[in-house]
């Protein structure tokens, strides 16, 4: 017993095109496509009768016609779909402006930022120069200092010397320490 015919509908290209098959599994297979054009919704059972007909005349064969047509369909359809002209636009007048092509923004003016980053520049270089006068002040007042302290060291030594042998010659006279 055969199995009943159905009628498969899809597009393809500039093409209607119809099957008759017994399942959609063969319909794929006989518009030779393995994308499931079922699962999309871009093929369906037909409803045009017509279309039916035809297709069951021919069962397992594709039938084609143009996009939009009322022609038959047919195993080999006579003409391409026509395609409506494109639309014209409209002549600029005389005199009229037209659109001038969009130019690029002009780059933007880094003057502004140069003479800020050149005054940062500047700033820094100051501080930098400033830090080392200041290193070199400190190092010549470390330097005094450390002069200073062994002046005074030397001149401590002397002094305290000289205290004790003015002690010594202050008991050896008969002299008696204060308390």
């Amino acid at each position: 017993m055969a199995r009943r015919l159905k009628v498969f509908q899809t597009r393809l290209g500039f093409y209607d095109t119809v099957v008759a098959a017994p399942s959609q599994a063969a319909a794929l297979r006989a518009w030779g496509l393995k994308q499931n054009l079922f699962e999309t919704g871009e093929a369906r059972l037909t409803e045009d009768e017509a279309a039916a007909a035809a297709a069951v005349e021919h069962p397992g064969i594709p039938l084609r016609r143009a996009v939009g047509s009322d022609d038959p369909y047919a195993i080999d359809p006579q003409g391409l779909p026509s395609l409506p002209a494109a639309p014209k636009r409209p002549r600029a007048k005389p005199g009229a402006k037209t659109r001038a092509a969009k130019r690029p923004p002009p780059p933007a003016d880094r003057s502004r930022l140069d003479a800020a980053e050149a005054a940062l520049e500047a700033l820094n270089e100051a501080r930098k120069q400033e830090e080392a006068a200041l290193r070199r002040e400190a190092e010549a007042l470390e330097a005094r200092r450390s002069a200073a302290q062994t002046a005074y060291v030397a001149a401590h030594k002397a002094a305290a010397a000289r205290v004790a042998k003015a002690r010594d010659a202050y008991r050896k006279a008969g002299g008696t320490e204060r308390v």
